[in-house]
């Protein structure tokens, strides 16, 4: 019995140091699947980093990117839909790096599966890496057009400023201009004032035995009744003979005013408010007007230019006395004259 247990052990012995050999290759083998493993972790956690640096740096640039977009109205509209178009895909490549961030988590507890997943998760940085580069082309296409714009932006306010300087120069000569033609207006009106008062004064005295002739302000005003009969549009004697002395004292004055005064004598005939209706006369505005176009006629058949005449017609609207009496009546019955400028 003792022979047969010396004889067992040698067997026993033979067996102990291969299963160490195949336990030290079974660790070599684990340790070699780690090594791989972290070595994969690793270079997963570097290009990681990696993209979020590149992210960092798109969300600067987009930032400045929106800032300058605000500035540049002119093609704000599409600068905003590329800046979308950006904010989209960095969503995007934000979504995808938290999705390959949780399939890294998963690797952790996967060691197995490693291999296989090692494939997908590569494509998907090729991906990502893909889509950077193509938002980095796009960032420096929106800098080339910004620069444009920039440029654009420039000539546009140079030749806003050389014409806001024509403005102002021409708003001086215009103001020169302005107070020139002042001048020379304010020259004119006191020119026509002393030729009209000249005027003012010989018809009074050709006028002043007469009663029924007043002055009111600049107009001198007959009494209808020195001109015509009630009712009617034709010139009598005794009007004609008023209006000959008149059409002299023109023509003196005529002689008198330079020709650049363009100056005429406005005959406005008004009635009173009592209503006529008439075939030659309908109202009284057809009254009033036709008598002094009568006033005007006979002025030029005596040699007063027609250039210088103007006949005007108001009815009964333009009274001189209120009311109905009849004195006030009579007063409102009446033909004015009255030298202008035209």
């Amino acid at each position: 019995m003792a022979i047969a247990r010396r004889q067992r052990r040698p067997a026993d012995a033979f067996y102990w140091p291969g299963f160490v050999d195949a336990m030290a290759t079974l660790l070599l083998v684990i340790i070699f699947l780690l090594s791989i493993f972290m070595l994969v972790q690793f270079m997963l956690a570097r290009d990681i980093s990696g993209q979020d640096t590149a992210l960092t740096r798109l969300r600067s640039q987009i930032a400045e990117l929106s800032e300058l977009l605000a500035l540049e109205k002119v093609s704000s509209s599409e600068l905003q839909t590329t800046l979308a178009s950006l904010v989209d895909e960095l969503a995007t490549a934000e979504d995808e790096k938290n999705r390959v961030t949780g399939l890294l988590a998963t690797e952790r507890g996967n060691a197995n599966e490693t291999g296989g997943r090692l494939s997908a998760l590569e494509g998907k940085l090729a991906e990502e890496r893909t889509i950077r580069s193509q938002a980095l082309a796009q960032v420096e296409l929106l800098n080339q057009q910004i620069a444009a714009l920039r440029r654009q932006l420039g000539a546009l306010q140079a030749a806003l400023d050389a014409s806001e300087t024509r403005d102002t120069e021409a708003q001086s000569q215009i103001e020169d201009l302005g107070r020139r033609l002042n001048a020379a207006l304010a020259q004119r009106v006191q020119q026509l004032a002393r030729y009209r008062s000249e005027f003012f004064g010989k018809l009074r005295e050709i006028l002043s035995q007469r009663s029924d002739i007043q002055i009111v302000g600049d107009r001198f005003v007959f009494q209808a009744e020195v001109f015509f009969a009630t009712g009617e549009a034709d010139l009598n004697p005794q009007g004609q003979s008023e209006l000959d002395k008149l059409a002299t004292a023109l023509t003196e004055l005529q002689g008198i005013i330079p020709d650049d005064i363009n100056w005429v004598l406005r005959i406005d005939g008004h009635t009173d408010n009592v209503p006529i209706q008439t075939a030659p006369f309908p109202s009284n505005w057809e009254l009033s007007t036709a008598r002094a176009i009568s006033v005007v006629r006979h002025l030029i058949d005596n040699g007063v230019p027609a250039k210088r005449l103007v006949a005007a017609g108001f009815g009964e609207f333009q009274p001189l006395e209120p009311g109905n009496t009849i004195d006030a009546r009579r007063k409102n019955r009446r033909i004015e004259l009255k030298l202008t400028e035209r």
